[in-house]
Protein backbone atom coordinates (compact mmCIF):
# COMPACT_ATOMS: atom_id res chain seq x y z
CA UNK A 1 0.00 0.00 0.00
CA UNK A 2 2.84 2.33 0.88
CA UNK A 3 4.53 1.57 -2.44
CA UNK A 4 1.24 2.26 -4.27
CA UNK A 5 0.90 5.62 -2.48
CA UNK A 6 4.43 6.58 -3.47
CA UNK A 7 3.68 5.77 -7.10
CA UNK A 8 0.54 7.91 -6.99
CA UNK A 9 2.47 10.78 -5.41
CA UNK A 10 5.15 10.52 -8.09
CA UNK A 11 2.55 10.54 -10.88
CA UNK A 12 0.79 13.55 -9.36
CA UNK A 13 4.08 15.43 -9.11
CA UNK A 14 4.92 14.50 -12.69
CA UNK A 15 1.54 15.74 -13.93
CA UNK A 16 1.94 18.97 -11.98
CA UNK A 17 5.40 19.48 -13.47
CA UNK A 18 4.09 18.88 -16.96
CA UNK A 19 1.32 21.42 -16.46
CA UNK A 20 3.83 24.00 -15.28
CA UNK A 21 5.96 23.55 -18.38
CA UNK A 22 3.52 25.49 -20.59
CA UNK A 23 4.49 29.17 -20.86
CA UNK A 24 2.05 31.92 -21.80
CA UNK A 25 4.22 34.22 -23.92
CA UNK A 26 1.58 36.97 -24.16
CA UNK A 27 -0.19 38.23 -21.03
CA UNK A 28 -3.04 39.99 -22.87
CA UNK A 29 -2.21 43.31 -21.19
CA UNK A 30 1.09 44.61 -22.57
CA UNK A 31 4.22 43.57 -24.45
CA UNK A 32 6.29 42.63 -21.42
CA UNK A 33 8.77 39.88 -22.35
CA UNK A 34 9.00 41.01 -25.98
CA UNK A 35 11.46 43.18 -27.97
CA UNK A 36 10.37 45.40 -30.87
CA UNK A 37 12.72 45.44 -33.87
CA UNK A 38 12.02 48.23 -36.34
CA UNK A 39 9.49 51.04 -36.61
CA UNK A 40 6.31 49.13 -37.41
CA UNK A 41 3.44 49.15 -34.92
CA UNK A 42 3.01 46.52 -32.20
CA UNK A 43 0.41 47.14 -29.51
CA UNK A 44 -2.23 45.53 -27.31
CA UNK A 45 -5.93 46.23 -27.90
CA UNK A 46 -8.91 44.48 -26.28
CA UNK A 47 -6.61 41.77 -24.92
CA UNK A 48 -5.13 41.04 -28.35
CA UNK A 49 -1.64 41.61 -29.70
CA UNK A 50 -1.78 43.62 -32.92
CA UNK A 51 0.84 44.26 -35.59
CA UNK A 52 0.20 46.97 -38.14
CA UNK A 53 2.19 48.67 -40.88
CA UNK A 54 3.71 52.00 -39.86
CA UNK A 55 4.44 55.07 -42.01
CA UNK A 56 7.72 53.59 -43.26
CA UNK A 57 6.04 50.31 -44.32
CA UNK A 58 9.20 48.33 -43.60
CA UNK A 59 9.85 44.90 -42.11
CA UNK A 60 9.14 44.71 -38.40
CA UNK A 61 9.56 42.01 -35.76
CA UNK A 62 8.53 41.37 -32.20
CA UNK A 63 10.76 38.78 -30.56
CA UNK A 64 10.77 37.08 -27.18
CA UNK A 65 13.40 38.29 -24.73
CA UNK A 66 14.31 34.67 -24.04
CA UNK A 67 15.64 32.07 -26.46
CA UNK A 68 13.83 28.78 -27.03
CA UNK A 69 15.38 25.74 -28.70
CA UNK A 70 13.02 22.75 -28.60
CA UNK A 71 9.35 23.44 -28.05
CA UNK A 72 5.73 23.10 -29.01
CA UNK A 73 4.27 26.51 -29.85
CA UNK A 74 0.58 27.20 -30.40
CA UNK A 75 -1.02 30.54 -31.21
CA UNK A 76 -4.03 32.03 -32.91
CA UNK A 77 -3.92 34.70 -35.60
CA UNK A 78 -6.51 36.71 -37.49
CA UNK A 79 -5.47 38.44 -40.70
CA UNK A 80 -6.94 41.81 -41.53
CA UNK A 81 -6.00 43.80 -44.63
CA UNK A 82 -3.12 41.97 -46.37
CA UNK A 83 -2.18 39.62 -43.55
CA UNK A 84 1.39 38.91 -44.71
CA UNK A 85 3.28 37.94 -41.57
CA UNK A 86 5.07 34.98 -40.05
CA UNK A 87 6.37 33.20 -36.95
CA UNK A 88 10.15 32.94 -36.65
CA UNK A 89 11.97 30.31 -34.62
CA UNK A 90 15.55 30.10 -33.31
CA UNK A 91 16.15 33.61 -34.64
CA UNK A 92 18.65 36.40 -33.97
CA UNK A 93 18.48 40.04 -35.00
CA UNK A 94 20.68 42.86 -36.23
CA UNK A 95 18.24 45.75 -36.45
CA UNK A 96 15.53 44.39 -38.75
CA UNK A 97 17.82 41.82 -40.37
CA UNK A 98 16.81 38.43 -39.03
CA UNK A 99 18.74 35.19 -39.14
CA UNK A 100 16.44 32.23 -38.62
CA UNK A 101 13.49 30.31 -39.96
CA UNK A 102 10.01 31.58 -40.65
CA UNK A 103 6.83 29.55 -40.50
CA UNK A 104 4.80 31.55 -43.00
CA UNK A 105 1.57 33.38 -42.20
CA UNK A 106 0.20 34.85 -45.41
CA UNK A 107 -2.90 35.47 -47.56
CA UNK A 108 -4.61 32.52 -49.32
CA UNK A 109 -2.37 30.35 -51.53
CA UNK A 110 0.78 32.12 -50.30
CA UNK A 111 2.04 29.06 -48.37
CA UNK A 112 0.92 29.60 -44.76
CA UNK A 113 2.64 26.93 -42.67
CA UNK A 114 5.59 26.62 -45.06
CA UNK A 115 9.16 27.24 -43.89
CA UNK A 116 11.37 30.00 -45.26
CA UNK A 117 14.99 30.72 -44.36
CA UNK A 118 15.56 34.48 -44.30
CA UNK A 119 18.83 35.83 -45.73
CA UNK A 120 19.77 32.25 -46.61
CA UNK A 121 18.34 29.45 -48.71
CA UNK A 122 14.87 30.95 -49.11
CA UNK A 123 11.95 28.52 -49.27
CA UNK A 124 12.84 25.17 -47.72
CA UNK A 125 9.40 23.60 -47.97
CA UNK A 126 5.89 24.71 -48.98
CA UNK A 127 2.60 22.99 -48.15
CA UNK A 128 0.81 21.01 -50.82
CA UNK A 129 -1.71 23.10 -52.77
CA UNK A 130 -4.66 21.16 -51.33
CA UNK A 131 -3.57 22.01 -47.79
CA UNK A 132 -3.67 25.75 -48.54
CA UNK A 133 -7.46 25.48 -48.07
CA UNK A 134 -6.94 25.11 -44.31
CA UNK A 135 -6.44 28.88 -44.00
CA UNK A 136 -9.50 30.89 -42.95
CA UNK A 137 -8.75 34.43 -44.14
CA UNK A 138 -10.32 37.10 -41.96
CA UNK A 139 -11.13 34.56 -39.22
CA UNK A 140 -9.20 33.17 -36.28
CA UNK A 141 -6.72 30.43 -37.23
CA UNK A 142 -4.72 28.14 -34.96
CA UNK A 143 -1.07 27.56 -35.84
CA UNK A 144 1.00 24.88 -34.11
CA UNK A 145 4.75 24.51 -34.52
CA UNK A 146 6.87 21.73 -33.06
CA UNK A 147 10.62 22.32 -33.17
CA UNK A 148 12.68 19.41 -31.89
CA UNK A 149 16.32 19.21 -32.90
CA UNK A 150 16.52 19.28 -36.72
CA UNK A 151 12.83 18.44 -37.06
CA UNK A 152 10.16 21.10 -37.64
CA UNK A 153 6.46 20.35 -38.17
CA UNK A 154 3.65 22.85 -38.62
CA UNK A 155 -0.14 22.47 -38.38
CA UNK A 156 -2.84 24.96 -39.41
CA UNK A 157 -6.28 24.46 -37.93
CA UNK A 158 -5.42 20.83 -37.21
CA UNK A 159 -4.04 20.11 -40.69
CA UNK A 160 -0.37 19.10 -40.86
CA UNK A 161 1.10 21.55 -43.35
CA UNK A 162 4.78 20.60 -43.59
CA UNK A 163 7.49 18.51 -41.94
CA UNK A 164 11.19 18.96 -42.50
CA UNK A 165 14.38 17.58 -41.01
CA UNK A 166 17.30 19.92 -41.60
CA UNK A 167 20.75 19.90 -40.02
CA UNK A 168 21.19 23.67 -40.21
CA UNK A 169 17.86 24.30 -38.44
CA UNK A 170 18.93 21.82 -35.78
CA UNK A 171 22.02 23.93 -35.05
CA UNK A 172 19.99 27.15 -34.72
CA UNK A 173 19.74 29.12 -31.47
CA UNK A 174 17.55 32.13 -30.80
CA UNK A 175 14.19 33.66 -30.06
CA UNK A 176 10.63 33.16 -31.19
CA UNK A 177 9.42 36.18 -33.16
CA UNK A 178 6.41 37.49 -35.02
CA UNK A 179 6.86 39.37 -38.29
CA UNK A 180 5.11 42.13 -40.17
CA UNK A 181 6.05 42.16 -43.85
CA UNK A 182 7.13 45.29 -45.68
CA UNK A 183 5.00 47.03 -48.28
CA UNK A 184 2.36 48.56 -46.02
CA UNK A 185 -1.34 47.90 -45.59
CA UNK A 186 -0.84 44.93 -43.26
CA UNK A 187 -2.67 44.22 -40.01
CA UNK A 188 -2.70 40.95 -38.06
CA UNK A 189 -4.09 40.15 -34.62
CA UNK A 190 -2.65 37.49 -32.30
CA UNK A 191 -3.79 35.74 -29.12
CA UNK A 192 -3.21 32.66 -26.94
CA UNK A 193 0.53 32.46 -27.66
CA UNK A 194 1.68 29.47 -25.63
CA UNK A 195 4.95 27.56 -25.63
CA UNK A 196 5.77 24.23 -24.04
CA UNK A 197 9.52 23.49 -23.83
CA UNK A 198 10.63 20.06 -24.97
CA UNK A 199 13.65 18.29 -23.53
Amino acid sequence: MKKYSLILAFLAAFQLGSAQESINLFNGKNLDGWINHGSEKWYVEDGLMVCESGPKAEYGYLSTEKNYKNFELTLEFKQESDGNSGVFIRSTFEGTKVSGWQVEVAPPNKHTGGIYESYGRGWLIKPDAEKEKALKMGEWNTLKIVANGPNITSWLNGVEMVHISDEKIGQGEGAVALQIHDGGGIKVKWRNIKLKPLK
